[in-house]
């Protein structure tokens, strides 16, 4: 049985804070020895990626500490409680399930006579037999065209996963003959945003997904109205051309508005759901289910190394306590997300509510508050684009910022040339290598406006290429890794009240239901 508290409370942690600043990186990670940590300081991940953390402010003796949190706060276990079906979710009294969509880990979950495995397993098949008749052209427009085009509108989880899911493996299917359907992305209920899309597409052989659980998002029904409304001035029938996302118990889950609905439900939380039919309609439909599956085949074996007690055969537990020891101990505010692969654009932006909303809470599980700092700011850009906009100040601010690069050996498409002496994936490399080493050693200089302090932590997450495999145990690894930070901090990292208060002021303005500063600003904006 484990037992929930405070990171404070905790005879680990104790010991822990006691050794601040007990690395300099820059010496560490000087000549011979930061070779011999580069070898030593490395964790295999799922889909022959490796998770190596040499550039980070650590040594045997921190490590050992970190493994001692391990143990006291229970992580694994409490991970373990988590996929067997636990009320981890303690602001909403809810499970918390989207590794049961992975399909491996875990004993049977019932709820309310219900297998939640094979429950989120139908789903994924309904949403694949939708898409084999899709592209088969067993499901066409009016006209008996084929669709070519699918339009997923949602919003938050909704959209940055799936999104981000989409991009990355977008150009490497069309190298392997493997794209059956363009996807776009409506989210934003400024109408620029689905205006551009609907001006991009033929919105005649175009599906269209509206994703809402409770069949309620503002932003998300107000781009359905937008898209059927422009279906309809082209002379189309909206319900030929939408299908539907959402919760059984949804006003959308039984409509006559959609040619379909598949399900999720209130155990996947919105961040969480790239695994669930929220994900799944989409990228079946975009790449055809055998791909998503491999997705699924990459996040499960990634989540098998997440139940190792072992610190140091578990990278997704590894990467979260040495983000504490970062936040906790040294007091770092942010963290930066920096893959080298333009493949990779949009992955921070998804880890960056992931993260933060997860982990962006200042009272723990029972209501409490806390007296420790908890989730970090969550920021990127892919390399190295960012090299040449914030690194800047990741170089030589005021403030340390640990980073997590992200790289691959090969290109995914395989297309390059060579200048120089070398190709432009090989430059990518260098590039990656270059800046770890500048950034924890440094470079002296007489003229301190070109003198590096160095000692800027760093760890990085390296693959042979990105495929369908090794996205989804990147994806896997952070989002274990965010679990068991919400569990060190004890805080309840499934929950997002923070997201509803604007929402609920929101509809207070549209109503003219506002006093004060709230109708002050409505005024100024002539709403």
């Amino acid at each position: 049985m484990v037992t929930w508290k405070n990171l404070d409370t905790l005879a680990s942690y104790d010991k822990l804070a006691g050794m601040k600043n007990r690395v300099n990186i820059a010496e560490a990670m000087s000549g011979e020895n930061g070779a011999k940590r580069v070898a030593k300081y490395t964790t295999p991940m799922a889909a022959g990626m490796n998770f190596n953390y040499a550039a980070k402010q650590v040594d045997d003796t921190i490590l050992d500490a970190l493994a001692e949190l391990a143990d006291e706060a229970q992580l694994v276990d409490k991970f373990e409680e988590l996929y067997n079906g636990a009320i981890i979710n303690t602001g909403e009294q809810r499970l918390v399930l989207h590794h049961l969509a992975r399909r491996q880990l875990g004993n049977k979950v019932v709820v309310d006579g219900v297998d939640k495995r094979e429950f989120y397993v139908s789903q994924q098949k309904k949403a694949a037999d939708f898409a084999n008749k899709v592209h088969a052209g067993e499901i066409t427009n009016e006209a008996g065209e084929k669709f070519t085009t699918v339009v997923q509108i949602g919003i938050g989880g909704s959209d940055l996963g799936p999104r981000a899911l989409y991009i990355a493996l977008e150009n490497w299917a069309k190298e392997n003959n493997l794209a059956k359907m363009e996807a776009k992305f409506i989210s934003n209920v400024d109408p620029d945003d689905a205006a551009a899309v609907l001006k991009s597409i033929d919105v005649s052989r175009s599906l269209f997904i509206v994703v809402s659980k409770s069949g309620t998002t503002l932003e998300t029904l107000t781009n359905e109205a937008f898209v059927k409304d422009a279906l309809t001035k082209a002379g189309l029938d909206p319900s030929k051309h939408m299908l539907a996302v959402t919760s059984e118990t949804s006003p959308l889950a039984k409509s006559d508005d959609y040619l379909t609905a598949i399900f999720m439900d209130d155990f996947i939380g919105g961040r969480y759901s790239s695994v669930s039919a929220v994900g799944g309609a989409i990228l079946s439909l975009a790449f055809g289910p055998e791909i998503f599956a491999r997705i699924l085949d990459g996040m499960a074996e990634e989540d098998k190394l997440a139940t190792n007690k072992d610190i140091f055969k578990n990278p997704d537990l590894l990467d979260a306590l040495i983000g504490v020891y970062e936040r906790n101990v040294q007091g770092y505010l942010d963290t930066a997300v920096l893959p080298y692969s333009q493949a990779l654009s949009r992955f921070p932006a998804h880890l960056q509510q992931c993260d933060m909303e997860s982990n962006g809470k200042s009272v723990n599980r029972f209501g409490e508050p806390v007296n420790y700092v908890t989730g970090p700011v969550i920021f990127g850009e892919p390399g190295t684009n960012g090299q040449h906009s914030f690194y800047q100040l990741l170089h030589q601010g005021t403030d340390i910022v640990p980073l997590q690069f992200v790289g691959f050996k090969d290109s995914q498409i395989g297309m390059d040339v060579e200048i120089e002496g070398s190709t432009s994936q090989k430059k990518l490399c260098a590039n990656v290598a270059a800046q770890i080493v500048a950034f924890a050693c440094g470079k002296d200089d007489e003229n301190k406006n070109k003198k590096f302090e160095g000692g800027r932590p760093s760890s990085i997450i390296i693959g042979e290429k990105l495929v369908p495999e090794s996205l989804g145990a990147l994806l896997a690894h952070f989002e274990n890794k965010i679990m068991f930070q919400g569990f060190i901090w004890n805080i309840n990292s499934f929950d997002q009240e923070g997201v509803q208060l604007g929402k609920v002021l929101a509809k207070r303005v549209l109503a003219h239901d506002t006093d004060g500063a709230l109708k002050a600003y409505s005024d100024l904006l002539e709403i």
